[in-house]
């Protein structure tokens, strides 16, 4: 990537973030490539209670991604995979960022911090599980420095995916 990142700030999820995400996570081109729309406000309230308990246990989350004006514009950040298939027990990093904010390089600014805390937690590798025609997230992938390691059709949408892998 040849321009500056934007500043980006990573925090533990908090209450109040459930509701942002919630709102943010409510355009359908953000919701795309996960099932099409925003889940119920008590799921994104489970998901930030979760990622509180990941952070005190693991040193790692799913962080609220904030921009340069300390609005919240998505998460990003890494946890276990934890589906029957895939790399079972796997640390994850992931992103999903609000549409407004698609372009100006926050994911790529915060997938770098992310790697830089996961891997200071001792962590030895990472995988991103991505769905294959999901252009934007391959490229976050490629910037990265990621290889793709599998192709696999997920078994719930059957839709063709990507398992993307960087050792720390």
């Amino acid at each position: 990537m040849n321009r500056a990142l934007p500043a980006v700030r990573l925090r533990v999820p908090t209450d109040e973030d459930a509701v942002a995400w919630h709102r943010i996570f409510a355009h359908p081109d953000v919701m795309e490539f996960q099932g099409g729309r925003a889940e119920e406000l008590s799921v994104y309230e489970e998901l930030t209670a979760r990622q509180r308990r990941h952070d005190a246990e693991r040193g790692f989350c799913l962080w609220t991604m904030l921009d340069e004006d300390d609005r919240v514009i998505g998460f990003t950040g890494a946890q276990p995979w934890e589906q029957d298939w895939g790399p079972r027990g796997e640390i994850e990093i992931g992103w999903r960022l609000a549409r407004e904010s698609w372009g100006k390089g926050y994911v790529t600014a915060a997938a770098l911090q992310t790697l830089q805390r996961v891997r200071a937690a001792g962590v030895p590798s990472v995988v991103a599980m991505v769905a294959a025609d999901n252009r934007r997230s391959v490229a976050v992938t490629q910037r990265l420095g990621m290889r793709l390691a599998e192709t696999f059709t997920a078994p719930l949408s059957r839709r063709l995916g990507h398992c993307y892998r960087l050792d720390l």
